[in-house]
């Protein structure tokens, strides 16, 4: 296994659990951290033994945005950004979308990028000690990792303004009532309902996953409903002729639990 630098990963039963691990900095964001997450993603989605993901932070934080220190005050004094890329080439919102299962577990600050990297991933679970913050307009910069799109479509649109425009904090309590976070635990039930969850996602079969988190991708905001039952049409005749779908007649017809190979 490899060994990282900024994040840990620990892997039982079907999921791999990734946790940021600078929790000193309460896991605040820096190049390095982003190039290991990527190519720990890939890890995961090349092993057979891992359905899903879950993702959390060590510590009291989840992650607390951009390291000002390491990111921010190092590109104003120009020094080097460190450019080091394990796989992926830095598109994260196609590597999260096209990856296996993925839940974030949401332990404390999220705040930032500590956000916006976590709005595309497929479940967002919060403890009631976390905190939501989009605080680019507080630090003189903007939203990115498409967040304009992916805040919009889970909270609305005058949420997501008030989020942007007033960069306050939320709690994971607020932050359930406006739909960032789809469900709200206590902090001791986080990741067993996180991996609880990913366990049953993991379950099923890995290609159809990654297939029904393409349509939902390329059709969640899609206006043409004819081009959606054509995205459809065409997956749904690979799916027809996967051995995934023949071992799941077989079985039901068996009366006997699938087996599918990840």
């Amino acid at each position: 296994m490899t060994t990282y630098s900024t994040i840990l990963i620990d892997k039982s039963e079907g999921v791999a659990t990734i946790t940021l691990n600078r929790p000193e900095r309460l896991n605040a964001w820096t190049h390095e951290m982003s190039s290991e997450l990527q190519d720990a993603i890939f890890a995961c989605n090349e092993d057979s033994d891992i359905g899903a993901m879950v993702f959390t932070g060590a510590g009291r934080g989840f992650c607390s945005g951009a390291d000002i220190r390491d990111n921010f005050k190092a590109r104003i004094e120009g020094k080097p950004q460190d450019s080091t890329r394990r796989r992926g080439g830095g598109d994260w919102i196609e590597l999260v979308r096209s990856s296996k299962p993925m839940i974030a577990a949401v332990n404390g600050a999220c705040v930032g990028v500590g956000a916006t990297m976590i709005l595309p991933m497929d479940v967002i679970i919060a403890s009631t000690e976390a905190k939501f913050g989009m605080l680019f307009v507080k630090m003189g910069v903007t939203p990115e990792l498409a967040s304009s799109h992916f805040l919009v479509q889970r909270v609305g649109f005058g949420a997501a303004n008030e989020m942007c425009l007033t960069g306050r904090l939320y709690s994971g309590e607020e932050a359930f009532a406006k739909r960032l976070a789809d469900r709200v635990v206590a902090p001791d039930e986080l990741i067993p309902t996180a991996l609880e969850l990913a366990r049953e996602m993991a379950a099923n079969p890995s290609r159809q996953l990654r297939w029904v988190k393409q349509l939902i991708t390329q059709n969640g905001s899609e206006t043409d409903i004819k081009k959606v039952h054509e995205r459809e049409g065409q997956v749904l005749a690979q799916a027809y002729v996967s051995d995934e779908h023949h071992e799941a007649v077989a079985a039901f017809m068996e009366k006997r639990k699938p087996v599918f190979k990840n």
